[in-house]
């Protein structure tokens, strides 16, 4: 950027992004100092490189909005992993469901494994029974990515949230995070002589997540 480029001559763009043309550095930088702008090189593989006027400051803060827009609204794969036994007590059967509820709404694929021992390996019947009652109670939610498979002593099913779920799951994040974002900006420039509320000190702090131990 401007006395740090080295190169005898340049191809110019303005701001607007219309093209110069090829001039020496010298007259680039005078004309990046009449407009009281910066002079940046944004293509120096090229020859001659590739430089524009441009307001580096803000375009660095524009940069870094996008970036965080960007991060806020991709779709990330996470797979949760819930662990059952084939003869599992009814109630432990609800709790474990809801767990994998839970996950799905959050838009998060699960990764169900029956775990057979000893003699339950015979049986692996059981297993495929309690994949597919537990197919059929979250079928509003989520569908089978990965029928139910045997591999050594468990037998895994894989199910991923319909598109309408993670969908509404990632607008809810992106949601979150613009408010978690808009405190952190009221925090960092509190009005002057001004003491904040008791109720917006509790927004500011509420920024916790929440460990989940569900899984054996």
């Amino acid at each position: 950027m401007n006395e740090q480029i080295r190169a005898r001559e340049v191809r110019l763009v303005g701001p607007e992004g219309e093209q110069v043309g090829i001039v020496p550095l010298e007259r680039a930088l005078q004309l990046a100092a009449d407009v009281d702008l910066d002079l940046v090189e944004v293509a120096p593989m090229a020859r001659p490189p590739v430089c524009k006027l441009m307001d580096f400051g803000k375009f660095k803060y524009e940069s870094a909005l996008k970036a965080r827009e960007a991060r806020r609204n991709q779709q990330q794969t996470v797979i949760k992993e819930m662990k059952l036994r084939p003869k599992i007590d009814p109630h432990d059967y609800e709790t474990k469901k809801g767990h994998v509820v839970r996950f799905l709404k959050a838009g998060d694929k699960v990764k169900v494994t029956i775990m057979f021992r000893g003699r339950e390996q015979s049986r692996p019947e059981l297993g495929y029974r309690l994949l597919r009652r537990l197919e059929s109670e979250i079928t509003e939610l989520g569908y089978v990515e990965a029928a139910p498979k045997q591999d050594g002593r468990n037998m895994i099913m894989v199910l991923a949230p319909h598109r309408a779920v993670k969908a509404s799951a990632v607008a809810a994040t992106a949601s979150r995070g613009a408010a978690r974002d808009r405190t952190a900006d009221e925090s960092a420039a509190p009005e002057a002589g001004g003491a904040p509320a008791a109720g917006e000190t509790a927004a500011a702090g509420d920024t916790g997540t929440v460990a989940d131990n569900s899984g054996e």
